[in-house]
């Protein structure tokens, strides 16, 4: 936890630096050691009865609520209203905040809008603000930020660029000081977080709960000990955070003449360039984490110590191209580049302007915890959490056997030197065993071609599908309740109170608005849906070329779904039955992990298959009954599992049609002579027919460009000509 504690603290001496993402598996109180560091924030000065927390020092100019003693509002919209009173500038110290955005939060309640009621009672335009004006200066935290709607996490990426918070709609033009440290916790086993706001945060840490017995004894110990007596607990450890917020205090007033020469500069620059990272931010952010680092430290230079300490901590998430590239630094890869950037030496011996160590805890001494101090020990440790795999070399032992290969996507490929790989259908009657199989890599994804779910939805908004949703272009209005929940529409339901003023008695200006009047927007974009994966991995699709053509087109489409929002969901059939191999979830990065460890070889159980994807669907269908479904059958259409395979798998073809099932089959047979197994299966399931060769979007857009040059005039003329 040295990591996360250190990365937090570090943010709080620097808020420039950018926030921390906190990465790690599920109960290992991220959320705790988040909520614990408010209490260890310097308080802040505001002023009276502001309520964008304006500093005294340096007022907005622009608040909404100014103009305030010592600023002027040139900017500031003239209809606004203000709730507060100012008193001659007096200002009042409170503990600095720190506030949670929830992930289902409207955009409305974070942006803050038109205050309405006062806006139909008084005609006024009254500016009620939101979540982003309560943190300024603070903390906001996200848990789960993940799973946070896009919509959000684009107010949330202009806010963290800007500083500032606008605010356009309904006659409100507002921008307000949004300047706050962003935090953010998620697990990744539920989904990865957009690019765009993964590179916002300045700092990442991955988490793990300890596996040493005593070290998770003394966790239990304490959190037993708290539940038994909460207030004695809190002052057993009180001078030990009293300590540590003086120290992030000092570190503070100490900032602003912490020196970076232009050599150490450089050097930053050269590790930054190493990893060939995007963009000029993560040389900010480590330098920024650098000078919070010496600080921190107690000086007033920036040492090696203090850029390796940020180069772990500002790097890793910044290295990621892809979605299913693995977080993290391979530790060689990181002292390499840190050789090459002049900062493998160790520094000089400490200056006396160092503070002295801390003294232990209340349990001893505890480095980086409360009252502890990072050493230079603990800044050079190995980051726990995935290590980078690399490609075996052409010329290794593994590359000419194919034993322990990585593939380019970074796949396990077990080799097999008994055989070429891609197994046959058992012969002589003899059924080959589900285990024991072989797993081919994918080759480089492609763009893949748009499948969407017929229809009109009303599920999570996404980018895949039509639907109903919360956000999206308003196509009509409606009473409230025979359309989505959402905030009411102002101009419509203005027009409809309108003619009946003089029926109701209005004579004077304003309107008298009853409930009946009122009217809720309508707004049609795009869902999310679950993608459910149903591959065949039976011996007929083991041809070693076949294979690793159908494991890219998955992973293509898998791709897309991570783009468009999408669940998914893994379903594998060979030999005599079928698993789920993945469970529905938002994690596409552990979908294709499962793809690249799939093994290859047996009969084909198809009904098993379709009637283990049927039981997944139904089950989410329980669980997220908004959330439209789409089943991607992969397969060549054999079934060979039993001598009624092929009647059970029609029948279990027709009971997912009959359930209401949308799916598309796409056919994996090749060679001159087909069987059409694959589009009878598709009929069957009343699916759309889709070849393998189709799956690529540029596939698709050849072959219509062909077939429209041959059936226009002169095309073959022009074609020979050219």
């Amino acid at each position: 936890m040295d990591d996360m504690v250190l990365a937090l603290t570090l943010s709080a001496v620097s808020p420039a630096v950018g926030g921390v993402l906190i990465r790690g598996e599920k109960g290992t109180a991220k959320s705790t050691v988040v909520r614990a560091l408010t209490t260890l924030l310097p308080p802040v000065t505001v002023l009276t009865g502001c309520r964008f927390s304006c500093d005294p020092a340096a007022p907005d100019p622009d608040c909404p609520d100014g103009p305030h003693p010592g600023g002027t509002s040139d900017n500031a919209h003239p209809g606004a209203t203000s709730d507060a009173t100012h008193s001659g500038g007096t200002s009042v110290t409170r503990p600095a905040r720190l506030v949670e955005l929830p992930v289902g939060a409207t955009e409305d309640r974070v942006l803050g809008a038109l205050h309405l009621e006062r806006a139909l009672r008084d005609g006024v335009t009254a500016y009620e603000p939101g979540l982003l004006a309560s943190a300024h200066r603070g903390l906001l935290y996200v848990d789960e930020v993940n799973l946070l709607h896009d919509h959000l996490v684009d107010v949330l990426l202009d806010a963290a660029a800007m500083g500032r918070a606008m605010v356009e709609r309904e006659g409100v033009s507002i921008a307000h000081a949004a300047r706050f440290v962003l935090v953010g916790t998620m697990n990744p086993e539920e989904g990865e977080l957009r690019p765009q706001l993964l590179d916002r945060f300045g700092l990442t840490v991955e988490v793990a709960a300890s596996r040493d017995p005593s070290v998770r004894a003394e966790v239990t110990r304490r959190r037993l000990g708290y539940e038994a007596d909460p207030d004695g607990f809190a002052d057993r450890y009180a001078p030990a955070d009293a300590e540590r917020a003086e120290r992030i205090a000092t570190a503070r007033r100490l900032l602003p003449s912490v020196r970076l020469d232009d050599d150490t500069l450089h050097r930053i620059a050269t590790l930054c360039a190493s990893f060939e990272v995007d963009g000029m931010r993560a040389d900010l952010v480590t330098a920024r984490t650098a000078m919070a680092h010496a600080a921190w430290s107690g000086r007033t230079w920036v040492t090696a110590t203090d850029i390796r300490a940020a180069a772990r901590l500002a790097l890793p998430h910044r290295r990621r191209r892809d979605p299913f590239d693995p977080p993290g630094i391979e530790q060689e890869r990181l002292d390499q580049a840190l050789a090459d950037a002049g900062l493998d030496q160790p520094d000089g011996p400490a200056p006396e302007t160092d503070p002295p160590p801390q003294g232990p805890g209340p349990d001893g001494p505890d480095p980086g915890g409360p009252g502890g101090s990072p050493t230079p020990e603990d800044v050079e440790r190995d980051v726990p959490g995935p290590v980078e795999t690399q490609p075996a070399s052409e010329t290794s032992p593994a590359a000419e056997t194919g034993a322990g290969a990585d593939g380019p996507n970074g796949f396990r490929v077990p080799g097999d030197p008994s055989g070429p790989d891609g197994a046959e259908e058992p012969r002589h009657g003899r059924e080959a065993a589900p285990t024991g199989g072989r797993a081919l890599a994918a080759d480089q994804p492609y763009r893949a071609r748009l499948l969407v779910v017929p229809g009109i939805g009303a599920g999570a908004a996404g980018r895949r599908s039509p639907a109903v949703t919360t956000v999206g272009q308003t196509v009509r209005t409606t009473l409230p309740g025979a359309g989505p929940v959402g905030r009411p529409h102002l101009v419509a339901t203005l027009w409809a109170a309108a003619p009946y003023q003089r029926l109701r008695g209005r004579r004077g200006p304003g309107l008298e608005v009853r409930p009946e009047d009122v009217r809720v927007p309508v707004r049609q974009g795009r869902e999310g849906n679950l993608i459910l994966f149903c591959v065949d991995a039976s011996g007929s699709m083991a041809a070693r070329q076949r294979m690793r053509e159908v494991k890219t087109a998955v992973l293509s489409l898998l791709l897309d779904a991570y783009q468009r929002r999408d669940k998914v969901g893994l379903v594998t059939f060979r030999g005599n039955t079928a698993d789920l191999a993945l469970p529905p979830t938002s994690s596409v990065d552990v979908a294709a992990t499962r793809l690249g460890d799939l093994p290859t070889g047996g009969r084909t159980p198809l009904a098993e298959g379709l009637l283990r994807a049927g039981e997944a669907l139904r089950v989410e269908r329980i669980r997220d009954p908004r959330r439209r479904a789409l089943l991607v059958v992969v397969t060549d259409g054999r079934a060979t599992a039993g001598s009624d395979a092929v009647p059970r798998s029609r029948h279990a073809a027709r009971l997912l049609a009959a359930g209401g099932v949308r799916s598309v089959v796409i056919d994996c047979e090749s060679g001159r002579i087909r069987l059409g197994l694959a589009s009878a299966l598709a009929g069957a399931l009343g699916a759309e027919h889709l070849p393998l060769e189709q799956v690529a979007a540029g596939a698709l857009t050849t072959a219509v460009r062909s077939r429209t040059d041959i059936r226009r005039p002169g095309a073959q003329a022009s074609g020979r000509a050219a």
